[in-house]
């Protein structure tokens, strides 16, 4: 390997910074990759394993580690560019690092800050030893405090907050001034299913831990499994610079995540002084925005060029000027920075006590969150911090900043008056991003309107495809095989009168009289003859997929909502006419074998698939080469368990790709063929087994 006088000088400087803060010996961590190159670290402690997850996932992604920690420093665009840029104002708008700065002193407990500097060191170490792959110069050393900046950023984007500002920016946000409904731009995704001895044929208990994601970049996911002598040993994914699994199985217990749509903030519209300069009315005087100069450098070429915006601070927070006046958006995700906390003390709780003693935390501002476990016990939970909000206002549309009665402090509601599920009767939850008041048998599901109506949960109407899907499959059992629960998982099927697509009227496509459209009678043909399932055979499936594909590009430029519009006959019929063109300019017909169309690529392997938006294998697909289509959000991270009645886990795992981002590595590309064949690979927390079929066991650095 070549080093430049510049990489050894940024190598021996962070080799002086390190001597001061180091705490780990390497001979203490040990990394086991198995055949499918997934890392399994072992360490005396919790912090050996820490440094080890981020040595590991450094060697196998530190492109996006970096871009992250650029990300959560504002430094993304100088080398992204301009979307990089984006994601750049986003964490300043939402004061990410500031809040962290802020709070970070006071917040974590002694252990966990010991995992947290083992974590950064691990980093730092990989940095120190591959100068080379440094993006940016001054990203290295990092701290503690980078560490948790990057994981509450993550948290954060895990929320509604993003759409809000993109609303506001556009000034789509007028849609709620017009008491008209407005939920983000972006299909839903993800999947979680729990069911117990009640409903499964062998009395076994099933999870499956099935997040829709996009399959590379910030949000994707790394698998990883982490084992110390202070009780870690758990399975599961990770965000590429996360510090604790996400979600996961260890020995004893497993959970499930889905993102959920609760009111997890809020825009006001400030009243300014009709003569004085950045003041606003609040109560009976008026108070000052502070100016909020945020710069980043957006990467055009070989040259860097520096952007400023002006942002202002207000009691409610940030305050975002557009031609419509100024609104503040206020949410509880960077008010409290101790979610990576409560996910380490998730991945080390033994039975369902200690692991709603980690939830009571309630460290999360929202997500879903479907737990099973080895003793049969099942549950979900509907999570997020709620301010203690007056219910004389409708919460879910702009509000005024004129008034103290609309601004709630930090103080949240507790675990307690969420929805929440435990071993119902049924014998199986699940979510599917839909509404928490239908999760299970229709007698045992909770009603919205015993719950307080400010946290602006989905009521029992918010249903999508998947949701009519999974209810229809689980209604159609008395008890569930295992291979039964697979098929449901993989199901890939529209419900009969296409509801639930995350668009109102999406059932016009099978009403609409062809004959008015004499141009599209042959497209009508195909469409009327397509039995609703989107698999790689099918050959009615591709030019529904395009059409789809031109409607979600409707839906997003025009600032619907996918939860709640309903489209015109007309946009339909554009989608349709615009699909149709497409296949017969690229393909010459409208019947072309899905598989044929809409492929999944890395490297030097393109695998044809199935799949399609909203069915429950989803796939999200974006244009490719020769007018195809490919893969890039969706079925992503897998993991289905079954535990035994003696409460023993049998795992299986699968990723969109593989475990590693570097070409030249045969872990690349290697789980494409499983998981295009909707199959997993075998995974065990046995360390005898895992050290006995080992590819590689080594000290992170040797």
């Amino acid at each position: 390997m070549k080093f430049s006088i510049s990489s050894l000088l940024l190598g021996l400087m962070l080799l002086v910074s390190l001597k001061s803060q180091a705490q780990i010996t390497t001979a203490n961590v040990e990394i086991v990759r198995d055949t499918w190159g997934v890392p399994h670290i072992f360490g005396k402690t919790d912090a050996d394993v820490a440094y080890g997850l981020a040595w590991a996932t450094c060697e196998d992604d530190f492109k996006t580690v970096q871009h992250l920690l650029l990300a959560a420093n504002g430094r993304l665009g100088e080398v992204t560019g301009k979307n990089g840029a984006m994601l750049d104002f986003m964490g300043k708008i939402t004061r990410v690092s500031d809040e962290v700065e802020k709070r970070f002193d006071s917040t974590f407990s002694a252990d966990y800050l010991k995992y947290l500097d083992a974590y950064a060191e691990g980093i730092n170490r990989f940095a120190q030893t591959h100068t080379d792959q440094i993006l940016r110069k001054g990203l290295f050393p990092i701290t503690s405090k980078d560490v948790v900046k990057c994981n509450t950023l993550t948290l954060v984007f895990l929320t509604s907050v993003y759409i809000e500002i993109q609303q506001i920016f556009t000034r789509s946000i007028l849609l709620h001034e017009r008491n008209l409904t407005y939920k983000g731009n972006l299909p839903d995704g993800s999947n979680a299913f729990a069911f117990n001895k009640n409903k499964t044929a062998n009395g076994h208990t099933y999870l499956a831990i099935n997040s829709h994601q996009p399959l590379e970049g910030l949000f994707s996911w790394y698998e990883a499994h982490l084992v110390s002598e202070e009780g870690l040993n758990i399975l599961g994914g990770t965000f590429p610079g996360g510090a604790n699994i996400f979600h996961g199985v260890n020995e004893h217990l497993g959970w499930a995540a889905t993102l959920n749509h609760p009111d997890l903030c809020d825009v006001y519209k400030l009243e300014m002084h009709p003569k004085k300069k950045l003041q606003y009315k609040f109560d009976d005087g008026y108070e000052e925005l502070k100016p909020y100069k945020v710069k980043v450098k957006v990467k055009v070429g070989p040259i860097r060029i520096p952007v400023t915006k002006k942002f202002y601070i207000s009691k409610q927070g940030t305050v975002i000027k557009n031609k419509d006046g100024y609104y503040a958006i206020r949410f509880p995700a960077n008010m409290d920075i101790a979610g990576t906390e409560q996910l380490y003390h998730m991945n080390k709780a033994t039975n369902l006590k200690e692991y709603n003693d980690a939830l009571a935390s309630n460290h999360f501002a929202g997500t879903n969150n479907i737990y099973a476990d080895g003793e049969g016990n099942i549950q979900y939970v509907s999570l997020g911090q709620f301010g203690y909000r007056d219910k004389s206002y409708n919460w879910l549309d702009v509000l005024p900043g004129n008034t103290s009665k609309t601004l709630w402090d930090e103080k949240f509601h507790p675990f307690s008056e969420l929805p929440r599920y435990v071993n119902p009767e049924a014998g199986y939850l699940f979510n599917t991003n839909g509404t928490p008041f239908f999760a299970t048998a229709e007698d045992e599901n909770l009603r919205a309107s015993d719950f307080n109506p400010t946290f602006g949960y989905q009521d029992e109407t918010k249903i999508n495809n998947r949701t009519i899907r999974a209810h229809e499959l689980i209604s159609g059992f008395d008890k569930m095989t295992w291979e039964d629960f697979k098929t449901m998982k993989y199901d890939r099927k529209y419900n009969e009168e296409m509801r639930g697509y995350n668009i109102s009227n999406m059932w016009m496509l099978d009403s609409i009289d062809a004959n008015k459209y004499p141009d599209l009678i042959e497209s009508f043909k195909v469409i009327r003859a397509w039995d609703h399932v989107a698999d790689e055979d099918d050959m009615n499936a591709a030019l529904l997929v395009f059409a789809f594909n031109n409607i979600m590009h409707l839906v997003m430029s025009k600032g619907l909502s996918y939860h709640t519009n309903v489209l015109t006959e007309e946009q339909y019929v554009d989608a349709i006419r615009k699909a149709t063109k497409h296949m017969k300019k690229h393909f010459g017909t409208l019947q072309v074998r899905l598989g044929d169309v809409q492929k999944h690529v890395r490297g030097d392997k393109e695998i044809g698939v199935g799949g399609a938006p909203e069915v429950l294998a989803a796939n999200i697909t974006k244009p490719y080469k020769k007018g195809l289509l490919k893969t890039f959000v969706g079925e992503s991270y897998i993991i289905l368990v079954d535990f035994d009645t003696d409460g023993n886990p049998t795992i299986g795992s699968i990723n969109a790709f593989g475990t590693s981002t570097h070409a030249d590595s045969p872990h690349y590309n290697d789980q494409m063929e499983l998981w295009s064949k909707q199959k997993t690979k075998p995974m065990t927390l046995n360390k005898e087994e895992i050290y006995k079929t080992a590819e590689r066991i080594y000290h992170p650095g040797q």
